[in-house]
């Protein structure tokens, strides 16, 4: 398999940074009522700031223009988009069921014919992307290719999504006017933005550039229930049904669109499943040493979960300390698919990167427990 590298990377995030205090006045309020889990949400993630396509009210870009958006700033960087073999990108929430993310990604950008996948899932999704993309450029099948990740949530977590349920729980629950916490939590957790990778199989000519070594990724969705979800209810016995099982009314009174998430799923069984299950196969079968690794990036979601992250490591046999970690969750909230995408181009431009130095990324994902590892390693000349 030939060498494969990233060249080129950018990131894009739309609109300002919304502030903590702002940020349900651009999402709404829920019944005209301030959320009560929404302090405690943000007290236990410390996200300081995140970004929206929504501004004044009005959604200024669609996940697909955004994404688009994130390829042509690769042009600004050196990359000859106009050479482009090979689009793939990763999303957990598409503009639409069809076509494709992808397809509506090239047709933004207007480029010529060429090869066109969609990885689908949740924030592995952006990794998925990319492996695609790096076994084409590492079996010779294309010269290049840009792989993506990309998010637009917010469009998910306006209060238009949940109105009708909160009417209809107003009804039954004249005390607790509050939606279920397993809905209302994920509000206050996510964040837009894209981020796009050009890969080769040479390495630039001059500065720096990312080896891929290699990308692992496993699901233990055979093992775990669902966890994280969207386009779907549980019902009261227990039941999970798609979107096309209820009403037009159903979907409404139940929030169906909206994301939701189990947290005391999540909380019980995220460390034991994307990090220290997997990783310890990882690390027999790729014979990883900790003192090999100079940085780690990680994708938490929460900072709830970086001690959680950095016990599971240990657990796992691979224990990075602290001082090698980089995230910019704080600053840029947590972006889903785009997050190792978004993380990684920031880390690439402010930190004292030398040649040589390896990179370990991981990438969760608590929609069925899966995650993804992904090793890279510094090129400078």
């Amino acid at each position: 398999m030939n060498e494969v590298f990233i060249n080129y990377l950018s990131a894009l995030m739309p609109n300002e940074p919304v502030s903590n205090e702002e940020m349900e006045k651009v999402l709404g309020f829920i019944g005209d009522t301030p959320s009560r889990a929404r302090k405690i949400v943000l007290k236990s993630n410390g996200i300081k700031n995140r970004y929206y396509v929504f501004k004044d009210g009005q959604m200024l870009f669609t996940n697909a223009k955004l994404t688009a958006l994130a390829v042509e700033k690769l042009k600004t960087k050196g990359a000859p988009l106009d050479e482009l073999e090979l689009l793939a990108c990763g999303t957990s929430l598409p503009d639409q069921i069809m076509p494709n993310h992808a397809l509506m990604v090239h047709g933004e950008l207007k480029a010529k014919p060429m090869e066109v996948v969609s990885a689908a899932g949740i924030c592995v999704s952006g990794v998925m992307a990319l492996k695609y993309a790096y076994m084409s450029v590492g079996l010779g099948l294309t010269q290049n290719a840009v792989a993506t990740g990309s998010e637009t949530a917010s469009q998910l977590l306006h209060k238009d999504n949940f109105e009708a349920e909160t009417v209809f729980k107003l009804e039954q629950l004249k005390k607790n006017p509050e939606i279920a916490f397993e809905k209302d939590f994920l509000r206050w957790m996510l964040s837009d933005g894209a981020g796009a990778l050009w890969l080769s199989s040479k390495p630039n000519e001059s500065g720096l550039c990312f080896k891929i070594k290699w990308i692992e990724q496993v699901s233990y969705a055979g093992e775990m229930p669902v966890c994280m979800y969207a386009g779907a209810h549980i019902d009261e016995e227990g039941a999970f049904k798609g979107y096309l099982a209820y009403s037009q009314e159903e979907r409404q009174r139940l929030s169906v669109l909206s994301v939701k998430q189990n947290v005391r799923l999540l909380n019980e069984n995220i460390a034991e499943y994307t990090i220290v299950k997997p990783l310890k196969k990882i690390v027999r079968k790729r014979e990883l040493n900790a003192d090999d690794i100079d940085y780690f990036l990680p994708h938490y979601s929460s900072h709830y979960f970086r001690d959680k992250t950095y016990e599971g490591l240990k657990k796992a046999g691979l224990e990075i300390g602290y001082e090698k970690w980089f995230t910019n969750l704080y600053e840029k909230g947590n972006t889903g698919s785009a997050s190792f995408y978004i993380i990684l181009e920031e880390f690439a431009r402010i930190k004292p990167i030398k040649n040589g130095d390896k990179i370990l990324c991981f990438i969760p994902e608590s929609g069925r427990f899966s995650t993804a590892f992904v090793l890279l390693e510094a090129v400078i000349k």
